[in-house]
Order: C-alpha cells, then structure tokens, then sequence
C-alpha cells in the first residue's frame, strides 16, 4: 500500500532508555519493510530480528526494540543507538508497452524513488563538500592514491585539495604485541633509534626494530645508533691522544737523558727522534689551547680604551660581561648586552662628580646626600605631615578610579556572608543551535536555546560542583523537534524527559552540578 513519504532526515539517534536500554526508539521517517533500516549500536551494526525487532505503523513510520540478545552484545553500555535508513536501492517493476499500469503499483514505485532520493541525500549530509557559493573554479578531485599515501590532506591558497606534510604520534618506547598506526613514531630502546610506521599492523618478535621480522613495516627517522658509534669512536681517540700526550712527555725526558749517550745508544736516539717528534705535537697542541683561552680571555677583558668600543679585539661582537678600562674618565666598565655600564669608580663619595638637578644644587654626591637628607620626609610620621590627601594622592601618582578604588561598604565579597536589599540576577545566556549544543557553564548559568530540529544537549565545558540554574528549551514554529543528553546529565529513575513538540512550546529544564562529570535535572515540562 503506497503512503506519503514526508520530507525528513531518514537518520535518529538515541541515546540508551527504557528497560535496561532496549527502547523502544521510535523514527519518524517512512518505511516500506522492516529491512529498509540498519540499526547501530555505537559502532557496532546490529541484525534484524536477532539483536532487534520492528514495528511499522500505519503511516510507514515505526520504532526498533532492542532484543536480549542485541543488549549483550558487546559494547553492552552503548553511548547511541542509530536508526538509519538503508533501502536496497533497486527497481523490481518494469512497465512494460501495451501492459497494465495500476496507481498501486506506480505510487509504490515512486515512494521507493522518494526513499532512495532522501538516503542518498542523508548520506551526503555526512559527506565532505564544498559550499555553492564557491568559485566554479575550484577543482575538489584528490591527489593521485600513490601521491597522497601517508600524507595529510590539506588545502592551497586557491582551496583546491593539496598534500599536507607527513605527520606522527609518539607512541614512546616500541613494545611486542601493540597495535600501531601509520605515521606513529617509537624509540628503538637497544640503539636508541627513531622509527616512523608506514604499515598499521600488531607487532611481534623483538628488538632491535631493522632486524624485526615486521621491519618493513617502518622507516628509520634517527640513526642514533650510528651516532652512538660514531661518539665511542671519538671517545676512544681522544683517549689514545691523552695516552700518547703523556708517552710523549715521557719521551721528551728520555729524550734528553739519551742525548748525554748518543755515542752508546744509537738506536734509543732513534727511538727518542721519534717520541721527540710527538711531544712536538702534543706541545703545538698545548700552545694552540693557550692561545684558544688567551684569545677568550682577550673577548672578554678589551683593555685600555678611550671610548666605549663597539666591537671586541677581534672585530667581533661584543659578550655580555665583557670588561675594558676607559683612561679618560679612570672608570672600569662592564658590558651588559646592550649597553656599556660603570663597574667602579675610584675615589671617596665626597670627590664624585655629578650634574645637579631639580632642588638639588650639590656637585659632589656626598653633599647632595646631605641636602636631601634635610629635606626628605620623616618617616615616622607615615604621610601626616602632608597638609593636603588629595595633593599627596597626586604626587604619589595615585587617582581614585584610575589605579586605586574607592572605599564603599556595599562591595559584595565572596568569602563571607551576604544580606543583599535588592535582588540579584543571573543573565540568560543564549546557545548557539546546531545537530550538537555545547554549554559552557564558565558563561553563567541559566541559558536558553531555540530548537532548529532534532538536536543533542552535549555534556558543558567548565563544570564546578555547586553549580546551578535552568536551561530554557523552546521549539521553533515548525515543533516537533527532540533533545538527546550527553552522559553527565542525570534524571529521575535514569529516564531523560520527552520535551513537549508543540510548536513554539517552552520545557524548563532546572539543573544542578554534583561533579565535574554528574549534572541532576529536572524538567519542568510544557510551561504557559
């Protein structure tokens, strides 16, 4: 029998209710067999009459129970339950020249083509695209499949599909028996070595990674093995050359006992020739290291100057702490990175030279000392003796509502009991409508949402125990729009209310915050 197939979205969500979670859930979009569905549980699909059942009503709309069977089946604490409608898109009638042409048969012909329109329309809701009012020039097709392997997907500067760069997660230290993903990256624990995965897959055998039989499987990022040999083979000559500094010093000494019998030791004279010939090395060695510390000390300490220099001996940069002498003005000054600074002065206080200023007339610091001595303020009489507050409040740079507050024993405190004499109020805040609605309890708390269609009130951003408030929930002037919780709403007997679907009804739904994961409501349902 043909039935009007409505404009609606042939896909619902539930989250779990009733007995143990086993519904029923009703869709509200129009079927022709109890095949024309697929039922999900989380991720999981589900099979017809084993792990659900379904009832159509009279007008193609119907509802899915949940089996025993279906509840056991893993996961067995669903997040949602997802009625999707899944027709075989196929055509069994065939009208045929000269043969009959009944309206039954032409109006369920339609009613399938309807079905299958409103899938497929569904599907693509789901779909990445691009929006119509987009250039004509933009090209969507993506970068060949031998291109884009183990890249990113990303956009160029004209919004066309583009390579992105190669991406990684570090996993840490690699472990048998784990499951990695393309792209992840781990660390090799026998050499240290960096590996990236190119093929997903559960890893087995053991270390070291390129001799794994799933070697393949990766590519080697950091070659900290061979750097590790490298750094041992490095160590091992430097203590080879310690070794021969000091054969070389020993020779040196035979060296010079063996020249007072060179008529005697012809051979150890060769022999001492050729340790000669190292401790030479090893003294042109020592010289170069003085001369590398001389030349560091002589960055640092600049001598003699008569003006701040800009460049060190070497016409180098400055150091910061660099020193020099300046033989002008008989002050040392220390470089501080930016600017040249005095070290020290000679002489006493009394004989340092300075430019007077303001109330000031002293030349010499010690005398300045002693002037502003005689005219500072006393301490002990904190301010009293300042004739004007208003004028002191100026020259102390202070300006009530600028950067002090001014006293008013009204101001409310959070950390003591409070007797208000006029009311307070909390400002509604308006959610943003969408297929998801998230709150975020740090913006107030009483807020009020609009419902576009059939929505999901998500758990809050910025949840603190002791909160509380109401959240009003209206339809638009279609109605008949529904509201799924996330999990940390909570309801009386763990049944979430049903919001009245009349169009442009009000449903109050008062809350209040246990945890930062538990929410209590209570819905205060059809208020007029």
């Amino acid at each position: 029998m043909a039935i009007p197939i409505s404009n609606v979205t042939r896909r619902t969500v539930y989250a779990p209710s009733g007995t143990g979670g086993a519904g029923p859930y009703a869709f509200t979009f129009e079927i022709l067999a109890n095949t024309d569905i697929a039922v999900y549980k989380d991720d999981v699909l589900l099979t017809l009459t084993t792990h659900y059942t379904v009832t159509i009503n009279a007008n193609g709309t119907g509802s899915v129970t949940i089996t025993a069977t279906g509840l056991a089946l893993a996961p067995t604490s669903p997040t949602q339950y997802a009625i999707v409608g899944n027709r075989t898109i196929a055509r069994a009638t065939d009208f045929t020249t000269g043969g009959d042409f009944f309206a039954n048969t032409l109006n369920d012909e339609l009613d399938q083509q309807t079905i299958f329109a409103q899938q497929n329309a569904e599907g693509l809701q789901r779909a990445l695209s691009a929006p119509q009012t987009d250039p004509t020039s933009i090209n969507m097709t993506l970068p060949l499949a031998s291109l884009r392997a183990n890249k990113t997907l990303g956009f160029d500067a004209n919004g066309n599909p583009a390579l992105g760069e190669t991406l990684g997660t570090n996993r840490g230290n690699w472990a048998s028996g784990t499951l990695y993903y393309v792209r992840d990256i781990v660390k090799d624990t026998t050499n240290n070595n960096i590996w990236q995965c190119l093929t997903q897959h559960t890893s087995s055998g053991s270390q070291p990674i390129n001799t794994n039989t799933d070697s393949a499987k990766w590519t080697l990022l950091v070659d900290a093995a061979s750097a590790t040999s490298s750094a041992s083979a490095a160590a091992s000559s430097a203590s080879a050359a310690s070794s021969s500094a000091s054969a070389a010093s020993t020779s040196a000494s035979n060296a010079s006992t063996s020249a007072s019998n060179a008529s005697t030791s012809a051979t150890n004279a060769a022999s001492s020739a050729t340790s000669a010939s190292n401790a030479q090395t090893a003294a042109e060695a020592a010289r170069d290291q003085t001369l590398a510390v001389y030349d560091s000390f002589d960055d640092r300490y600049l001598g003699s100057k008569t003006s701040d220099p800009s460049l060190d001996n070497d016409g180098n940069a400055l150091i910061a702490g660099s020193l020099y002498f300046n033989s002008v003005s008989g002050i040392m000054k220390l470089y501080t990175g930016s600017a040249w600074v005095a070290a020290y002065v000679q002489g006493v206080a009394s004989s340092i030279n300075f430019t007077p200023a303001g109330a000031v007339a002293a030349t010499n610091v010690q005398t300045a000392i002693e002037e502003v001595d005689s005219e500072k303020l006393a301490k002990a009489s904190n301010l009293s003796d300042l004739a004007n507050t208003a004028t002191a409040r100026t020259n102390l740079g202070l300006a009530i509502g600028t950067n002090v507050q001014a006293y008013d024993a009204d101001t409310a405190k959070t950390d003591v009991v409070q007797t208000f004499s006029v009311a307070q109020r909390g400002a509604v805040v308006a959610l943003t409508d969408g297929a998801t609605i998230t709150p975020d309890f740090a913006a107030g708390n009483n807020y009020s949402i609009t419902l576009g269609g059939n929505r999901t009130l998500a758990n809050p951003t910025n949840i603190v125990a002791g909160q509380s408030g109401v959240i009003t929930v209206t339809q638009d002037g279609t109605g008949g729009r529904t509201l799924a919780f996330g999990s940390y709403f909570k309801f009386a007997a763990g049944a979430a209310p049903t919001l009245t679907t009349t169009a442009a009804a009000v449903d109050d739904l008062a809350y209040y915050v246990e945890s930062a994961t538990r929410i209590v409501v209570k819905a205060l349902g059809d208020a007029r």
